[in-house]
């Protein structure tokens, strides 16, 4: 991912990163080694990241929860960036949104099944 800074536009550290996306240091540099994130340098070699970046970390933290990796995730900023897709991308994006869904689906049945010893147990204690 290139980027391309306003001169105006404010950049931040990685404590200020970490702190606005809710994760440690090490999740964002870990991040930037996986190429997910790009890190300027600052004259004194801190990393400075576009403010951009902490809503990028959370779409990152949910897609990990939903399972994704972190080279499946490479493979849909270019979607996330551009909005734009192949085929390829798509039967991919469609591909993780069934897998997600049955996820989903699995959850809810679990739930379902807590719900109902959750009432059994209410009735006796």
């Amino acid at each position: 991912m290139t980027v391309t800074v306003a001169a105006t536009e404010r950049w931040i550290r990685i404590g200020e990163v970490a702190r606005g996306a809710g994760v440690s240091v090490r999740a964002v540099r870990y991040y930037e080694q996986q190429g997910l994130l790009i890190a300027e340098r600052s004259p004194s070699g801190q990393r400075l990241y576009r403010q951009d970046a902490i809503p990028l970390i959370r779409f990152f933290q949910q897609m990990f929860a939903a399972g994704l990796t972190s080279r499946r995730i490479a493979e849909l900023l270019p979607c996330w960036d551009s909005g734009h897709t192949d085929a390829e991308q798509r039967a991919m994006l469609r591909a993780e949104r069934v897998r997600i869904q049955a996820k989903i689906d699995d959850l809810q049945a679990a739930l379902n099944h807590l719900d109902e010893v959750i009432a059994i147990t209410d009735t006796h204690p």
